[in-house]
């Protein structure tokens, strides 16, 4: 049975944020908020209340990873979503759990899962 989570979600395409965001919401997870930009995720992340956090590695030309270390930091579990033409994480990132766009409902279960399970 899947328990219902809350999620960050950093993502800078609005359409792929919103089908990200409906993907979510249909298996029962909630939106905790929807970020665009490494600043504004950063202070999403500082604040907390959320269960794990759905990371677009790039955002308008800057990488995530300072949010990524922010997370880690915090112990929060963070999923890295990726188009599958970026660069390796950094090492410091490499267990973090991957999901290769183009999205689809039936690989968010357990990207999740592996994410927080």
């Amino acid at each position: 049975m899947n328990n219902g989570r809350a999620i960050l979600v950093v993502e800078d395409e609005p359409l792929i944020a919103m089908m990200l965001e409906d993907f979510l919401e249909t298996l029962g997870h909630s939106i905790h908020a929807s970020c665009d930009s490494v600043g504004d995720a950063l202070l999403q992340a500082e604040a907390g209340g959320f269960d794990c956090a759905i990371l677009d590695v790039n955002l308008k030309g800057e990488a995530v990873w300072p949010v990524a270390k922010k997370l880690q930091e915090m112990g929060v579990p963070f999923i890295i979503a990726t188009g599958g033409h970026v660069e390796p994480p950094p090492a410091a990132f490499a267990r973090a759990p991957m999901l290769e766009k183009p999205y689809t409902i039936d690989r968010i279960t357990p990207v999740l899962e592996q994410a927080v399970g």
